[in-house]
């Protein structure tokens, strides 16, 4: 296929400019003067190449204002004077750097800033920080175009040379296809760019392969030799507070889990409060419970186990997956009507907090100094450390004072080794929804002016037509084949009330819907540290986290001001074209 010419590519860049772009169109800067480009390369000391020359004597660059033609994250075209003063200055930064050692040919690919290349685009933020540049001096890599980004090593590019680039600029333009995965538009009268966001598959489900999986159960404890435990150290007497078994002990050292004892509810409710998923409840000690939350069964799902102790106080541990104890949402809906104290690990020190129907109790929190105890010092100043003992949280004396002072104080009598050793009921969770993040409204979204479009549209038609981009991005997601969110877009297309009250059908298919992603990165993750594929396909992966995305822009239209949740939806919506659906939206 043969290249276009430099003069045949600008040519069709001006008519589809003045066709689509006009603003735009008007800010090329007429052509620079030979003498003007002589002058150029006689202060730098090179020879402009001859694809950079033809272009400049097309158009000196681009006036830099509002709406000037760029080549998307590359950028506007640089003129002469901006080329001059881009290389004078990159050639100060580079001059920093050893590289006496290459030779001319070896410069050119990796110096930093060799003397004969040239900026020839001012990137992303319009200056010398980042955009296109070209190889000026004779030889091999002679007009040779790369890229270069806030001063990362620059690379080379695919394209041998300024009129290669120019070619595929008028191309996209011509087809509305895109360069260097953007895709150029015209709207307003200006030249914008917008993500490429191809078709989504329909994925297999990363919940569904975990149901497949067996969950995998621990060896009978016949099976297992019983170490003899651990003897105290000559420097002090001290009782050891373990946790799992006394072969998991010997294997690594055992963690502390997070703990949240409830007042006034029996653990059934406890747990459904947490979201438990009824099909993966069963009794399970310490060990198996961890065992089974690293297992594909559990599909990066978070394990508790639940229990009763003290006086009319049920308790929950987290035994995997990711923290739940920390999140002021979980909080929040196990202390509903309750009393609330929690135990949580930061670094060596095991943090007690105090809830009471949904509201912290500053006054009652506290830290337990936790010092490591799993090293002690020797005569001569060795330094040993000790077996069988646990360094999270560190001392086991200070942590027996914990548990003998929450059992003065609140009447909760937990005993960590009988709760790891017994068999007590647990479960999978379906984790609660994070709450709806608080945002400032912003007046720009993708290029378009969304806060010129509120200040102007009437409340009733603003809504109608955002209800409409609603249902186009769920469309495009697929998150519409549900049936709880085809009705709540149905009543939301209707100006009905959706119920999105906790724990009902549209709740739990949110939270669903992010269970699955969060089970999708969980087997991407895994598969770069093994040998074998994930079972998952990449695109799949992907197509559940813009699922998941989409979802919450569905729950931040019902809970959000609406020109909030505007900006959300438009800028997850997956056609290009969307700017022409909302004004049809707006028409209608």
């Amino acid at each position: 296929m043969t290249t276009l010419t430099v003069e045949q590519s600008w040519a069709r860049i001006e008519t589809w400019l003045a066709e689509h772009a006009p603003v735009s169109h008007g800010l090329l800067r007429p052509p620079a003067l030979p003498e003007d480009i002589a002058a150029a390369e006689l202060r730098l000391g090179v020879t402009f190449p001859p694809d950079l020359k033809e272009s400049l004597l097309r158009h000196d660059g681009v006036q830099l204002q509002d709406g000037a033609p760029t080549l998307g994250y590359y950028g506007p075209l640089s003129g002469v004077d901006d080329i001059v003063s881009s290389t004078e200055f990159l050639r100060t930064v580079g001059a920093d750097l050893d590289e006496d050692d290459l030779d001319e040919e070896e410069s050119d690919e990796h110096a930093y800033w060799p003397h004969g290349r040239l900026l020839v685009t001012l990137g992303i933020g319009w200056q010398s920080s980042d955009g296109l540049f070209l190889v000026s001096r004779p030889g091999p890599h002679h007009g040779r175009v790369g890229k270069y980004f806030d001063e990362d090593m620059p690379s080379f590019t695919p394209w041998p040379g300024l009129r290669h680039v120019l070619a595929d600029f008028a191309a996209a333009l011509d087809n509305g296809t895109p360069f260097n995965g953007r895709t150029p538009l015209g709207f307003e009268g200006r030249l914008i760019w917008d993500d490429d966001r191809p078709p989504l598959p329909d994925p297999l489900s990363p919940l569904g392969l975990a149901a497949e999986a067996a969950e995998p159960l621990l060896p009978a404890a016949a099976d297992a030799a019983e170490p003899a435990p651990p003897v105290p150290e000559s420097d002090g007497s001290y009782a050891v507070i373990s946790f799992g078994t006394s072969a998991e002990r010997a294997a690594a050292a055992p963690v502390q889990p997070d703990v949240v004892f409830v007042a006034g509810i029996p653990p059934e409710e406890l747990w459904v409060r947490l979201g438990h998923v009824p099909a993966t409840a069963g009794p399970r000690s310490r060990e198996q419970a961890r065992l089974s939350a690293t297992a594909p069964w559990a599909a990066h799902r978070p394990m508790v186990r639940v229990g009763q102790c003290g006086d009319g106080w049920s308790y929950a541990t987290q035994e995997g997956g990711d923290a739940q104890f920390h999140r002021p949402e979980v909080l929040r809906r196990l202390s509903r009507g309750a009393r609330v104290v929690r135990l949580t690990k930061q670094g060596p020190e095991v943090h007690v907090t105090l809830i009471e129907d949904g509201v912290e109790r500053p006054e009652a929190a506290r830290g337990v100094d936790s010092p490591r105890e799993d090293y002690w010092t020797g005569p001569a100043g060795q330094q040993w450390q000790r077996l069988g003992v646990d360094p999270w949280p560190g001392s086991t004396a200070a942590y027996a004072q914990l548990l003998a002072g929450l059992a003065t104080e609140y009447g909760i009598t937990w005993d960590p080794q009988d709760d790891g050793d017994a068999p007590l009921e647990s479960a999978l969770l379906l984790p609660v929804l994070d709450d709806v993040p608080a945002r400032y409204p912003v007046s720009s979204v993708r290029d378009f002016d969304l806060g010129g479009l509120v200040d102007r549209t009437p409340p009733e038609r603003f809504r109608s037509a955002m209800a409409a981009q609603l249902a186009r991005l769920a469309s495009e997601t697929g998150i519409d084949t549900y049936p709880e969110i085809a009705q709540a877009l149905e009543r939301i297309r209707r100006d009905e009330p959706v119920d999105l009250a906790a724990d009902g059908a549209l709740d739990l298919r949110l939270r669903t819907l992010a269970a699955e992603a969060r089970a999708a990165r969980g087997l991407k993750e895994a598969a770069r540290h093994q040998s074998a594929p994930s079972p998952l396909p990449a695109a799949d992966a992907i197509t559940w986290g813009v699922r998941d995305s989409a979802a919450g822009a569905l729950r931040e239209f019902l809970l959000s001001p609406l020109p909030i949740a505007a900006a959300t939806v438009l800028n997850q919506r997956r056609s290009i074209r969307w700017r022409d659906d909302l004004a049809a939206d707006l028409a209608g």
